[in-house]
């Protein structure tokens, strides 16, 4: 890399953080921004009710977090308590990627929600911050998360183990948390310095379907607030924390792409990049899952007749979801599910459909699990080659009387090229909360998210929890 660039990359997302207003930002990446604070809160309410790492999570936090007596404290999702700041963007972070259902940023190949809202509510918490200053922050986390991940060519992070969500997440977060806290340029850039310090996570989750990943995901928004909080009261951060000699760049992976991370700054917004996912399932299997749902919407289930399923997937489709095949054919937990593409494939091709509320069922379903064991996935060419831009899937059905169906899917659903309706964002909102909260506070939370800009976070905590909503009559 040249001297040139070196001395550019830190400091123009710096000044792209710190200066960015929200007047500045066109009319339709607010409102997706918006979209993605209701698809954001909706599943994080729905995992606080359910998801099985909630209450040590929780337990954990409390021992580790609780805001002594008069001390900062923030809110954490579905109920009253409150924690420090940084334990509460903490758990809310961690709570917000328990159901692997958050929107997904392709070319990214991270899910940049999850680090960065939270800990921009509880910087704004911290400091009363408006409505319109947590929206013009969540557009700056995603652009700063999506294209630091971009400069580090994800393919590679995950090569090397790094889990592409927690690392870029946390200067993300730090971004965000940053903007709230109105940091100046120079701040900032001790704040991404102090963020060099903190940046990581781990792959390894995949041999055992840890709660690892979901815990990675809240302490890039922890440590976010945490590196923008210490600059904001003069903490001094290294300098040229990305592309330095020991910087981001260097450190993590072989070949960066610096450029990669000031491109387009203020042309093309990362929010408007970045997908809503239709499956709580990881992303790189949702191209073969379109075409397992497509299939059966068709022909309905014919699993008794199937004799081997094919699924074609990019060379990290496979890392993530594909390989050990043994292992992968075998699902114990919902993490090993959510990250089988042969679970998901046979659950699609079974009912056409797969909610957070299938998991339990279909794991538990002979029938799906014997179709899992016939599904073989292989690395398709022409899949990689359109990856890491996109997210292709092909699949091939065997049945017993010798025909075959083959189909390949381009872009998977939700995607921009792809987007989902709003309808649809309407539907996977209501079908996550409504168990929860009822009618009443499934309207409400969502109201409150899409008026955000006339809302402060208050509102929208205090609109997840369960007991200030109206009870249904048929409750």
């Amino acid at each position: 890399m040249s001297e040139n660039v070196a001395e550019g990359v830190t400091r123009r997302l710096a000044e792209h953080a710190a200066t960015l207003q929200h007047e500045e930002i066109p009319a339709e990446v607010i409102e997706r921004a918006k979209l993605f604070i209701a698809d954001f809160m909706g599943i994080a309410v729905r995992a606080f009710h359910d998801a099985d790492s909630t209450p040590s999570l929780i337990a954990g936090a409390e021992a580790l977090g609780a805001a002594g007596e008069g001390g900062a404290s923030a809110s954490v999702i579905g109920t009253r308590r409150r924690l420090a700041p940084p334990v509460a963007a903490f758990v809310n972070g961690a709570i917000g990627h328990s159901m692997d259902f958050d929107p997904m940023n392709t070319p990214a190949s991270l899910a940049p929600s999850p680090p960065i809202m939270p800990a921009v509510f509880a910087a704004a918490e911290m400091s009363s911050a408006s409505g319109r200053d947590v929206l013009a922050a969540i557009v700056v986390g995603y652009d700063v998360t999506c294209k630091i991940s971009k400069a580090l060519v994800p393919a590679d992070m995950y090569e090397r183990g790094f889990h592409p969500t927690a690392v870029a997440g946390c200067f993300g977060a730090t971004a965000a948390a940053g903007r709230v806290l109105g940091l100046s340029t120079a701040q900032m850039m001790d704040a991404f310095g102090i963020a060099l310090s903190e940046a990581a996570g781990s792959m390894q989750y995949l041999r055992n379907g840890a709660w690892t990943k979901r815990f990675q995901a809240g302490n890039a928004g922890r440590n976010g607030l945490v590196a923008a909080t210490l600059a904001k009261h003069g903490f001094s951060g290294a300098v040229d924390a990305l592309e330095g000699r020991f910087g981001l760049f260097h450190a993590y992976v072989p070949n960066p792409k610096p450029d990669e991370a000031i491109k387009d700054l203020r042309d093309v917004w990362e929010v408007m990049t970045t997908g809503i996912k239709p499956y709580p399932a990881c992303r790189l299997s949702h191209a073969v899952a379109d075409l397992g749902a497509a299939y059966f919407k068709d022909h309905g289930d014919r699993s008794d007749d199937i004799v081997e399923v094919i699924a074609g997937l990019s060379k990290t489709g496979m890392v993530l979801t594909g390989v050990p095949q043994e292992q992968k054919r075998e699902p114990k937990s919902v993490v090993d599910g959510q990250f089988s593409t042969h679970f998901t494939v046979a659950v699609m091709l079974r009912q056409g459909k797969l909610d957070w509320d299938d998991y339990g069922p279909q794991l538990r379903d002979e029938k799906t699990l014997a179709l899992t064991r016939k599904v073989s996935v292989f690395e398709d060419a022409e899949v990689e080659s359109n990856y890491p831009g996109l997210l292709s899937g092909s699949l091939k059905l065997v049945f017993r009387d010798g025909t075959t169906h083959k189909a390949f899917q381009r872009v998977p659903k939700g995607d921009p090229e792809n987007f989902v309706t709003a309808q649809e964002v309407r539907t996977k909102f209501s079908s996550l909360v409504r168990p929860c909260l009822g009618d009443a506070g499934d309207e409400a939370l969502f109201r409150v998210a899409m008026n955000m800009d006339k809302h402060g976070v208050a509102a929208l905590f205090a609109a997840t929890l369960a007991e200030t909503q109206p009870q249904r009559a048929d409750a």
